[in-house]
């Protein structure tokens, strides 16, 4: 399965008329559209609309201020049998 998603615009005759390149010649296919709106507060959330406190990110962006973080080697990868 392949989920594509764009953005589109309806004419003044309401229909919406779609031309998706899928990469696939003479085959049948099963096409499932979802007709979803786009309003200004769905197409720019702030932080806050997400979730997030106010001023969290001026708060904390680069306020890392102990010794630099070191990864650890991670050792080696661990050999399975194979399925069957």
């Amino acid at each position: 399965m392949q989920s594509i998603t764009l953005q589109s615009h309806v004419g003044a005759d309401g229909m919406l008329k779609l031309q998706v390149p899928v990469g696939i010649a003479n085959a049948d296919l099963e096409v499932m559209v979802v007709v979803q709106p786009i309003t200004p507060a769905s197409a720019h959330k702030t932080p806050g609309d997400l979730g997030w406190p106010p001023g969290f990110f001026e708060q904390t962006a680069g306020g890392w201020q102990g010794e630099p973080l070191v990864r650890e080697p991670q050792g080696e990868y661990e050999i399975r049998d194979e399925l069957q």
